[in-house]
């Protein structure tokens, strides 16, 4: 059944646009992230569905109810805002509790509700600090834990982690989504980084200028993009001008490429597109076979578990990827032979 939907939604301030049209379903039970850059209107979107922000055109519906008419307070939701917005003078298990007393929670209950939140979120030992004696990793889980207090239908959270350092923020990903697949919650994340909708998702929602470009389970957008913006969105990808020959083939670099079946319907034969091809689907080799392209090796950047060559062909430069232990013997300015891995790419207009 599907929990969460919008139908045609507009957020207009003044002549500005921010939300252009958008419709969705959201699974029940599933983690869905929000993705896109900033200004993108991810997060407007994820306030019209907080009920923080009225849609100008449209409408939400959750479980079939429409929301329309439904405030903030009365949608049973929790949110975790990008600031946290946790009470400094109150101590971390004050500050869980304080939804609940807001709500006239009885003492006991309320004392038993907080406990059972802080075993959850692994705070139990500091429930008597005040936030300023936290990291920001257990400042994070604080502000989880008090979303979590009022047993919400529906977590949302706008961009979460995004003060954290990155072993830290790492860490929290893998935390966030354990912790939603023990609870079972609907949960929609905000964020601008592709890795953490990656590691999170159950679906991807891909946004830009107001609009949904793609919703899709992580894999599928990374392997199928529905256009160049996504590919290049969602990691790293080599967009490369081509144009659609005969058949199932297109062409490049002067040369004639085959694609999988069914890729190259959306662009007409003899119209021009973009062919996005992942840098670990292309292999080099320090001599130019018959079927490869011809290139030069511009940079090598060793990462220690992966390592990245930048060659340069007829004017553009297409990254290669490999790990340490496939890594192809080349050196910088020299001659390579290129080819890729037809049955993974995609073919999209420009």
């Amino acid at each position: 059944m599907t929990s969460l939907r919008g139908e045609g939604l507009v957020r207009t301030y003044g002549g500005v646009v921010a939300i252009d049209g958008v419709t969705f379903d959201f699974p029940d039970g599933r983690f869905v992230c929000l993705l896109g850059p900033s200004g993108c209107g991810k997060t407007t979107l994820l306030r019209l569905i907080a009920g923080l922000e009225v849609p100008t055109a449209g409408r939400i519906l959750f479980d079939g109810v429409d929301l329309s008419s439904v405030p903030a307070h009365d949608r049973g939701i929790g949110m975790v805002f990008q600031s946290l917005a946790l009470f400094p003078h109150l101590t971390v298990a004050e500050n869980v509790a304080y939804p609940l007393r807001i709500r006239r929670i009885a003492r006991t209950t309320c004392k038993m509700r907080v406990d059972e939140l802080l075993d959850l979120v692994k705070l139990h030992d500091v429930r008597d600090r005040r936030i300023h004696q936290l990291s920001g990793g257990q400042r994070q889980r604080v502000a989880i834990a008090r979303a979590l207090a009022i047993e919400p239908t529906l977590f949302l959270l706008d961009e979460p982690l995004s003060a954290l350092d990155a072993l830290l923020r790492e860490h929290m990903q893998v935390e966030l989504r354990l912790l939603q697949q023990r609870l079972g919650i609907t949960t929609v994340v905000v964020t601008h980084d592709q890795r953490e909708a990656m590691t999170m998702a159950d679906l991807v929602v891909v946004m830009n200028r107001g609009c949904i470009l793609q919703a899709a389970p992580p894999i599928e957008i990374y392997h199928n993009p529905a256009n160049s913006f996504v590919a290049s969105f969602i990691g790293a990808a080599n967009l490369l001008e081509c144009r659609r020959a005969k058949g199932e083939t297109v062409e490049i670099f002067g040369r004639r490429v085959t694609i999988p079946e069914g890729r190259a319907s959306g662009i007409s034969v003899g119209k021009d597109g973009m062919l996005a091809v992942r840098p670990e689907d292309v292999s080099l080799k320090p001599t130019v076979g018959e079927n490869d392209f011809e290139g030069v090796v511009e940079f090598i950047r060793d990462l220690g578990a992966s390592v990245e060559i930048s060659v340069a062909v007829h004017g553009q430069t297409i990254l290669s990827v490999s790990t340490p232990k496939d890594r192809p013997p080349v050196e910088t300015g020299q001659r390579v032979g290129i080819s890729f891995n037809t049955s993974r790419v995609a073919l999209m207009p420009q």
